[in-house]
This record gives structure tokens, sequence and C-alpha cells, in this order.
């Protein structure tokens, strides 16, 4: 089969990564990672994570980045000509189709989400946010979210930055964005690491992140860690599959996805030791849950020398991150519309933008005149993160290692990922045996068929292991051929 001429590239490695890179830094790890964190005991659950980084993140990322590059197009048009390379059944192009679908499904209600980021950037620069308690604080979000005018206005900003960026194209608009948004989000967070570092609680910030405890390592926590892994490096939502087809030949796809996770991993780490100093030095708890960011975090600003000043570089930084986000959610439709339909970019985002202002502005109306509106008892909101985190990405996941580590030819993938032999057999391995189990544990665990009791989680675990033990004994043979083929 001839390769398609890609009609997009990035300009540099650098592009890809750090267009990656903005895609797997959203709010899942400024807002979700520190409040978890907090939840399942700091240093221990951070053990946990990059252990599953290692297991699940690293492993999918390459066969996403794989899939893309081979298939050159949007995730629809990727795998349907990576199957058909390989003399697959063409129902895998239905794999492709829902990753592209759940990437813009998730961007409807992820414009919401982003929206109180930009909302209270202005909201602490203007001082709305002083308050006299986390309580009250939780009442201005309320009231933020109650007024449909408030919350549809800051969404609807969210929405056109997004579409404008990706309108102008892979060269022009998101690889030119990302390059001055990700150094200004590292930027922005370095320096909100200094000033946590003069809150007088920065140690205690450092040992809650780094210390082991053995005792917090539970089935339940495992479970948050492979689940957080997984969502946060975007992984089957269709927008590292669509990134990695305009990646150039030649570039080394494990080198890129370390870079990718490295960043990823540390830009976690950097917002747990930016919010935590100041969390303790306030005397507050660092398991606050969401409200940590917009209800606990406010009021220690407020609390804290030249606190407006860093609220508002701290709110910043969290807008761009959820920006970068938002931009690789809206890419796959955008590059789906350009190269089958032969629509320009700047039409493509205006005609997906058109739809998802209205599915996002129903989303909306889920805080306040739509409160009530509920198909199987879950607001529009609610219905798609259910139907997007807990069924589309963890199926998206299973299916795409399945895909690349059985279905495929063994050449397309060995070529293309140009892994050393022993390199390409523990590749292999993972997306075969590891990663698949893994995901179906955070799936079944997300629908709440797995439980984790103090005595069946050894079950559990004890089966886990003795099942990868039979199954790395069943993949020996093969490991063997596939060096010998190198």
């Amino acid at each position: 089969m001839t390769r398609e001429t890609p009609k997009n590239l990035w300009l540099s490695r650098w592009g890809f990564i750090l267009a990656a890179t903005g895609s797997a830094v959203g709010l899942g790890n400024i807002w979700k990672f520190p409040y978890i964190t907090g939840e399942y005991g700091g240093g221990a659950f951070v053990l946990m994570y990059l252990a599953c980084i290692l297991a699940i993140g690293i492993p999918v990322m390459m066969t996403e980045i794989a899939l893309g590059r081979r298939g050159r197009g949007s995730p629809l048009d990727a795998v349907a000509r990576v199957v058909r390379e390989s003399g697959g059944n063409p129902l895998w192009r239905g794999m492709g189709l829902m990753a592209m679908l759940c990437g813009f499904m998730i961007l409807c209600f992820y414009v919401v989400a982003a929206s109180w980021a930009f909302a209270y950037t202005w909201k602490m620069a203007s001082g709305a946010l002083a308050a006299p308690s986390v309580e009250a604080l939780g009442q201005v979000f309320e009231a933020h979210n109650g007024n449909p005018w408030q919350l549809g206005g800051w969404s609807l900003l969210v929405a056109l930055l997004t579409l404008w960026i990706v309108g102008k194209g892979v060269q022009a608009g998101v690889e030119r964005a990302f390059r001055w948004m990700m150094p200004g989000l590292a930027l922005m967070l370095l320096i909100l690491v200094g000033y946590a570092l003069s809150s007088g609680k920065f140690a205690a910030g450092f040992a809650f992140l780094f210390t082991f405890d053995a005792s917090k390592i539970t089935g339940e926590a495992l479970l948050a860690a492979l689940g957080h892994a997984f969502f946060t490096l975007s992984l089957a939502s269709g927008a590292i599959l669509t990134y990695g087809s305009y990646l150039p030949d030649g570039q080394s796809i494990a080198r890129t996805t370390l870079v990718v996770a490295i960043a990823d991993t540390c830009v976690a780490l950097l917002a747990g030791l930016a919010i935590f100093p100041i969390i303790f030095a306030n005397g507050m708890s660092p398991s606050a849950g969401p409200g940590l960011i917009f209800m606990s975090l406010p009021l220690a600003f407020q609390q804290m020398p030249l606190g407006t000043l860093f609220g508002v570089l701290f709110f910043a930084m969290v807008s761009v991150a959820a920006l970068t986000s938002a931009i690789s959610l809206l890419e796959a439709t955008a590059a789906y519309l350009n190269e089958r339909h032969g629509v320009s970019r700047a039409k493509g985002a205006l005609g997906s933008g058109a739809l998802l202002l209205v599915v996002s502005l129903l989303a909306m109306f889920s805080f306040n005149v739509g409160a009530e509106w509920k198909l199987f008892g879950f607001t529009l909101f609610d219905g798609l993160d259910y139907l997007t985190s807990r069924w589309m990405m963890p199926l998206g996941g299973i299916l795409m290692v399945i895909l690349a580590g059985y279905c495929l030819r063994r050449e397309i993938m060995r070529d293309e990922l140009g892994l050393p032999p022993a390199g390409y057999a523990l590749w292999l391995f993972m997306v075969r045996y590891v990663s698949p189990v893994l995901i179906l544990m955070v799936f079944l665990h997300a629908l709440g068929w797995l439980g984790f009791d103090p005595i069946a989680r050894w079950y559990w675990i004890a089966g886990a292991i003795g099942a990868l033990a039979v199954l790395g004994e069943l993949l020996a043979p093969r490991v063997r051929h596939e060096l010998a083929l190198r």
C-alpha cells in the first residue's frame, strides 16, 4: 500500500511535543490531580500514578501516535487506512469514528468547565472573590453557575477562542498557539511554585507529595491512579491520534512519547507543589475535592501577601491549560471535515463550531434553567461526562490495543515504532496483556462493577498476577520470534 502524502505536518518534533503535552495538560493535571492526591494519601498515590503511566499511558500513547502517523488522517480515516493496509475487517474503522465523536462530545461539556477558570481569573482580579469563608465562596460558585448569562458568556468565549485557533490551521494556528502557550504555562507554574516556596509550608507540601506510606496503598487508590493515568494523557479521544498523523517520518515515537509523558507528569507534580503549601499555610484540608481550586484556594490567596496578584496568575495558568486541551479535542473533527470533505480549515471550524455552540449551550443549562432536564437521571452535562469517561474512552483504549496487538500485521507497528527488538517485544507484551487488563479494571470500576473491599482486593491482585504470569509463559515463544525477525 502506498503511504498517504500528508497535507499537514508539524514544523518540528517540538511542535508535536508541545501540542501533545498541551492536550494532556488540562484541568485534570491542575484541578483533579492535586485533590485526588490529597484524597489518597499523597506520596504513595504519586508512586502508584507513575507506575500506571508506565503500564498504560506510554504504551497506549505510542500506539495512538503510530496509528495516526501510519494512517495520515483524522481518527476515522487513519484507522481505516491502516486496517485496509493490513487486510483487516473494515468494521474496525468504527473505532476511529468513536474516538472522533468522543473528543467532540467531551469538548461540548469541557468548554463549560474551562470557562470557570476564565471567569475566576476576572473575578480574582476584580475582587469578586472576596469572601470570609469557604462556604461563602461555595455560594459565589453556585451563583455564577446559576446565572445562564454569566456561565454562557464565558463558555462562549472559550468556544470562540478554540474555533479561531483551530480554524487557522495546523502550523499557523495550532502549532503557533502552543509555541507560546506552553512555555507561558510553564513559566506561570514555576512562578507559583516559587511563591509557594516562600509561604512557610513548602516543606509540608513537599513531604505530602513525596513521602511514601505503604499503608495508603489500597485497591481504591490503585484504581484511581490507573484511571487518572489513562485519562490525563487524552488517550482514546482522537486528539493524540490526530496529532500523530502530523508527525514527520523519521521522528522517534518512543522518545517523543516519553518526553510528553514526563512533561505531563512534571506539570501535575509542580501543580501539587504550588497548591499544597498554600493550603497547608492556611490550615486547610488537602482533600477538599473539586472545591480545592474554586473555593479553598481563592480564600487562601486572599489571606497571603500579594495573594490577589498570584491568584490571578494561578487562574490564568489554569485557563491556558484548559484552552490547550479544548483545541486538541476539536482538531480531530476539523481534520476530518478538511480531509474527507475538502472543507477549508476555517469553514470546518465554523461548521463544527455551530454544533459545538448548540450542544455546549444546552450543557451549560444543566447548571441553571435546565437543571431539571434529565434523561435516565442525568443532566446533559453529567450525561456527556458519564458516557465519554466511563464508556467511550475505556472501550476505545481497549479496542485500540487489541487492534494493534492482535489484528494488524506485525510489520506495520514494528516498522512504524522503529524500536529495537527488545523494545518492540516489550511494547507488544504491554499492549497485548498488561494495558488491556488494567484499562478493563478502570472500565469496570468506573461502572461500579468492580469492588475492592479489604478482603476481595487481594483475590483480584493475586488473580491478576497469576494471569499475567501464565500469559507471559504463553508469550515467551512469540517474544523469541519477534527478536529473531530483527
